[in-house]
């Protein structure tokens, strides 16, 4: 959960006047800006350079946060396809990670992104890494300061160390369908999991017996995460006694997928399973079953 302490890590969320607090305390920290538009990849880059926050990095989920070289080296299928966790640790430290660290994760689209980033670095071992409650507009509201210029970090000492999250793939999804241990959550808009439309995909629809939890459920009209005892009611409603142990989050392509798995870790339901190549995979393979409305 997110620390009340300046001097334990924050490993969730982080308001913006935590973070401000922070930087004034001059603590070891390095921000992330994973600003993105899936329908205009070089947006992201172009909003760093309009204004980001001072000492931010800018990390594209295209370039930085997925493996589309086809070399086969990738972690997942899909759309996103995670590169492998060994080349992810040597980006963080190349872009200035530091074991000591806190990290903070932060995007200007509802958190759509920055939280593929924080499960990331849980994935490759690095827990004290929190998501920026609200994002680049709530650190403007509260009077945080912008910076155009892009800094460079020293390189850092970050070395891969053992996962604390739990990564599964198609075959895993695919052994435990239909079955009680297993319960999937897609993340994605209900129009696209019910296959009536489908933008991205080339098969419309959604895995058999997933439950619909659009990502965007988890935020209040101000932006910011609803508060954990909200996101605990509305989960225990959607799973209905379903066994949280067995939950597995996927969405499109393994993105929007992740602030479900959050908002769940908020909820104090503990840390849920990611299928990362999720639906843009899953479909891949027309031998995979597929169910609508």
């Amino acid at each position: 959960m997110a620390s009340t302490s300046s001097s334990a890590p924050y490993t969730t969320l982080i308001s913006a006047e935590q973070l401000q607090a922070l930087q004034a305390s001059g603590k070891p920290l390095l921000v992330f800006d994973v600003s993105f538009d899936l329908m205009k990849p070089q947006a992201g880059a172009a909003q760093f350079t309009e204004g980001h926050i001072p000492g931010a990095v800018f990390a594209d989920l295209d370039l930085s946060l997925s493996d589309k070289s086809g070399s086969g080296q990738a972690a997942s299928g899909g759309r996103h396809p995670l590169p492998s966790r060994e080349h992810f640790a040597a980006w963080l430290a190349k872009a200035g990670l530091q074991h000591g660290m806190q990290v903070v994760v932060y995007d200007r689209q509802q958190c759509n992104y920055c939280v593929r980033l924080w499960w990331m670095l849980k994935w490759v071992g690095f827990d004290a890494v929190a998501v920026l409650d609200g994002g680049l507009q709530a650190w403007q509201a509260a009077g945080g300061a912008l910076e155009t210029e892009a800094q460079v970090h020293a390189e850092g000492d970050f070395q891969l160390s053992v996962a604390l999250t739990d990564l599964v793939d198609a075959q895993d999804v695919l052994a435990k369908l239909g079955s009680p241990v297993q319960t999937v959550i897609d993340a994605r808009g209900a129009p696209r999991y019910r296959g009536e439309v489908e933008p991205l995909d080339p098969v419309a629809g959604h895995i058999p017996g997933a439950l619909n939890r659009p990502f965007t459920s988890n935020f209040g009209a101000d932006g910011k995460f609803k508060p954990a005892a909200v996101l605990r009611a509305e989960f225990d409603e959607l799973l209905a006694g379903h066994d949280v142990a067995g939950v597995v989050h996927q969405c499109g392509s393994g993105v929007s997928a992740t602030p479900n798995l959050l908002a769940m870790e908020i909820a104090g339901l503990g840390r849920a399973r990611l299928y990362a190549g999720s639906w843009s995979d899953w479909c891949s393979d027309p031998a995979r079953p597929v169910a609508q409305g």
